[in-house]
């Protein structure tokens, strides 16, 4: 089996020893200390492993490593920029869109990639992208909300 070496991560270049079988949520967490993707169901069900890789939503959990190999990795350490937070994590905090928060960051990017292809999404097609992504505490219409919002703030910060 082949070992992986380097990962693309965040925007760095992270050194990391694993076998290509290896899941892509083992080696963030264990290796790079990057523990925001959460151990959900670890069959890709619920989304709480959720990362970015190449700006499309992946869950960690299964994907293995050797496929992430030499793509860009954005987990939710990741997504704020200059010292300030996504326009996602701040509608989240603004909307009270979590209780144990356990998803949030599988949700916050899930919606990043959602609208990095439609800025402008209706709350239907909100909730259908969104499907992948499992709340517990079921906070999902704060989570629409959330998404919703986020959607006009970053629209005004454009023009």
């Amino acid at each position: 089996m082949a070992k992986i070496t380097e990962l693309q991560v965040n925007g760095a270049r992270c050194p990391i020893e694993a076998d290509e079988a290896t899941p892509l949520l083992v080696v963030l967490r264990d290796q790079l200390g990057l523990t925001g993707a959460k151990y959900g169901c670890g069959e890709g069900q619920c989304g709480a492993c959720t990362v970015l890789l190449d700006s499309n939503p992946r869950h960690s959990c299964n994907t293995p490593v050797g496929k992430a190999a030499g793509h860009s990795i954005t987990t939710i350490e990741g997504l704020a920029a200059n010292g300030r937070l996504h326009p996602l994590q701040q509608a989240f905090l603004d909307s009270g869109a979590f209780q144990c928060a356990y998803c949030t960051s599988g949700m916050i990017l899930t919606a990043a990639a959602l609208l990095r292809v439609n800025p402008h999404p209706s709350e239907d097609e909100v909730r259908r992208f969104m499907n992948g992504n499992v709340c517990r505490c079921g906070t999902y219409p704060r989570i629409v909300e959330a998404i919703l919002g986020a959607a006009e703030t970053m629209a005004k910060n454009k023009s």
